[in-house]
């Protein structure tokens, strides 16, 4: 007689067991601001000037007092001053010639832009009496000496790597890469390219899983070392764990993590260290297994997907990304939930939470993929996000849902 089915698990409370075992990797990297991208900051950064260091002209213009020019004044051009030169004090009844990103000299009080004046020669008159204050930038009103200016855990982009530079800093402190082992089982695997689809025998499919799988690793900042397809062998499965789990941090793998008789990851893995199998109440996606690989002094963890391309992308996105920043010490690890108006209607509930692929309209909705089967990758291709339809939930057109972008999860 077989054992009762164990309820399957609620997907927050599987993404709380998974990041509980997720500590931050030892050791900081120190590399080139320009290499930083994507990277998760290890320490604090801390403004060692103050930006800009001094106020500045936000406009090509002329530096004014506005109490000299308010009266329409004809006033002589006493300085030019390029962005980079040292200005002089502003001699009393004149103004400066100044160029967007130079020093405000000493004693102007405004910046007129070149558009609201009137020049004759080496004068000048202002056509438009300026506030005080008019186009400055001032000094600090960026960056404050002495601020935390980027903290630690945050993940860096383009902006950030902006603002590091802006500091003076041409190496940034960020914690090291997670190396991951990936591959797949399954004998029904064929890769690209080994066989044309004319010669494909009978139940053979190529594998995809792969390639989806390193591309979003990758983006996450990892170290991939990619060992290929694994046969459904018991042997086999073992070597090439403990292979992997000699020199990486994280074991993935697709397929293999059901209870079938061909599916050998789950007694190998528990040959060579700890599993658990978990049944999550999620779809596409239920299959999960989380566990750890022992290897001398060194213990890999080990994370096995559900084979079908749909279910293996959805709880890559879902969980997998969460757990790898975590390792990565990063101290955000969400993504945004926006409501939008559904433009279908999905009238079956579903025991489990579903993630539907979608895709925004012009209107400002949600379109739905005609084909929300598991094994179906045309509709993560064609989806721009999914939505996170609850248990036991229907929807009719025009209900608010829960949507999440493709580019928040794969970012």
């Amino acid at each position: 007689m077989n054992a009762p089915r164990a309820p399957l698990m609620n997907l927050d409370d599987a993404l709380a067991k998974l990041l509980a075992h997720a500590q931050a990797l030892p050791g900081v990297d120190q590399v080139s601001t320009f290499e930083a991208d994507g990277r998760v900051l290890a320490q604090d950064l801390v403004a060692e000037l103050q930006v800009p260091p001094n106020d500045n002209s936000s406009m090509d213009g002329y530096a004014v007092r506005a109490s000299e020019v308010a009266g329409g004044a004809l006033l002589p051009v006493s300085q030019r001053i390029p962005a980079g030169a040292q200005a002089q004090p502003l001699a009393a009844g004149s103004v400066a010639r100044i160029f967007t990103g130079a020093p405000v000299p000493e004693g102007a009080d405004a910046v007129v832009m070149q558009e609201a004046c009137d020049v004759q020669g080496e004068q000048v008159r202002v056509l438009e009496a300026p506030q005080v204050g008019q186009w400055i930038r001032r000094a600090g009103e960026d960056v404050t000496r002495g601020s935390v200016v980027l903290s630690k855990g945050e993940r860096l982009n383009p902006a950030s790597l902006g603002l590091a530079a802006s500091l003076g800093l041409a190496v940034v402190p960020v914690a090291r890469r997670p190396k991951v082992a990936l591959f797949s089982t399954g004998d029904e695997l064929v890769m690209p390219g080994d066989i044309a689809p004319a010669d494909m025998r009978p139940g053979a499919i190529y594998n995809s899983n792969r390639f989806f799988l390193r591309a979003l690793l990758l983006r996450l900042g990892c170290e991939v070392s990619d060992l290929g397809i694994v046969p459904d062998k018991r042997e086999a499965t073992v070597q090439a764990l403990s292979q992997a789990a000699q020199s990486h941090d994280l074991i993935l793998t697709s397929g293999g993590v059901s209870v079938g008789e061909e599916d050998h990851i789950k007694p190998a893995v528990q040959q060579l260290g700890e599993l658990d199998l978990w049944q999550i109440g999620m779809k596409p996606g239920k299959p999960f297994a989380y566990g750890k690989v022992n290897q001398a002094a060194h213990a890999a963890h080990f994370i096995g997907l559900p084979g079908n391309p749909v279910s293996s992308f959805v709880t890559f996105a879902l969980l997998v990304r969460p757990f790898l920043l975590k390792l990565q010490g990063a101290a955000q690890l969400q993504v945004p939930v926006s409501a939008l108006p559904a433009h279908f209607d999905w009238p079956r509930a579903d025991k489990r939470r579903e993630f539907l692929r979608v895709r925004r309209n012009a209107q400002g909705g949600l379109d739905l993929f005609p084909n929300q089967s598991s094994g179906v990758l045309t509709s993560a291709v064609w989806a721009d996000g999914v939505v996170d339809n609850p248990a036991g939930q229907t929807i009719a057109r025009g209900d608010l849902v829960r949507y999440i972008a493709w580019s928040d999860l794969m970012a």
